[in-house]
């Protein structure tokens, strides 16, 4: 897979995965009624991160929010913090990488820019997405707690008979989808941070310098020498070398190893 694809199909999850934490985030059904014990009721109970709703068995929904903070239990408004900081970081990685995408060019962005821009944007969605999953598990934990001291006190035995003392609340729908968005979001990050590499101009190539061996007759005229008519001796030709300038009458008593090539 190229580093252009990895990028586009992490930006996709990434972008999935944000609006599928919002949208758990908005939903009421955090935690349901358990029914196992009493499938037929009147009445049905669910409660949200900011509100508990009644539904009735006729179809009419009432729905109350939460009008405390302080009052609410401390997982629950820690809940809401990781929540919160998913959705915001993922925001800012989601506004990082469009102007990160290799297909999107901005005035004269190079390209050692937009693969940073790529890694940053999939560092913050990792940690979103981190974030979201936290947030989910520390609610669903809450709720496993809660439903078995439920279990360990909702049923007396009394004459043999079984009586039911309270309402019991096991997993809703939001969790599932907090746990699949957060997961997505977090595979996205991922996948930026891998297109990061292939984004990366190769910084390992270098210009050739030329290398010239240690003496004084270094550059030769291609061409040869041309003959001496013995006229004009005063008048003679310079050929310039490292080590100075040679007549031409001194370059062809002294031959170098050049005048061969």
């Amino acid at each position: 897979m190229s580093a252009t694809t990895c990028q586009v199909v992490g930006f996709l999850l990434s972008l999935l995965g944000l609006a599928g934490c919002i949208a758990a985030t908005e939903m009421d059904m955090w935690s349901t009624q358990d029914l196992y014990d009493n499938p037929v009721t009147a009445v049905f109970q669910y409660e949200g991160l900011w509100r508990s709703c009644v539904r009735q068995s006729s179809g009419f929904t009432e729905c109350r929010p939460y009008f405390t903070i302080l009052g609410l239990p401390a997982m629950l408004q820690a809940v809401r913090a990781l929540m919160i900081v998913g959705i915001v970081l993922g925001v800012i990685g989601l506004l990082v990488s469009i102007f990160a995408l290799k297909c999107i060019r901005i005035g004269n962005m190079e390209d050692s820019a937009k693969a940073k821009m790529t890694l940053t944007s999939g560092i913050v969605f990792i940690i979103s997405g981190v974030c979201a999953i936290i947030g989910v598990s520390v609610f669903a934990n809450m709720l496993v707690t809660n439903f078995w001291m439920s279990s360990a006190s909702m049923y007396g035995t009394m004459g043999g008979m079984v009586q039911t003392v309270q309402t019991r609340y096991t997993f809703g729908a939001a969790l599932f989808v907090g746990w699949v968005a957060g997961g997505l979001t977090l595979i996205g990050g991922v996948m930026m941070c891998i297109a990061c590499r292939g984004l990366t101009p190769d910084d390992t190539n270098y210009r050739a310098v030329s290398y010239h061996a240690s003496g004084h007759n270094i550059g030769y005229n291609s061409g040869g020498f041309k003959a001496s008519t013995g006229f004009g001796s005063n008048m003679k030709n310079k050929k310039i070398y490292d080590g100075g300038a040679r007549t031409e009458d001194e370059g062809q008593s002294h031959p170098s190893k050049y005048d061969y090539v």
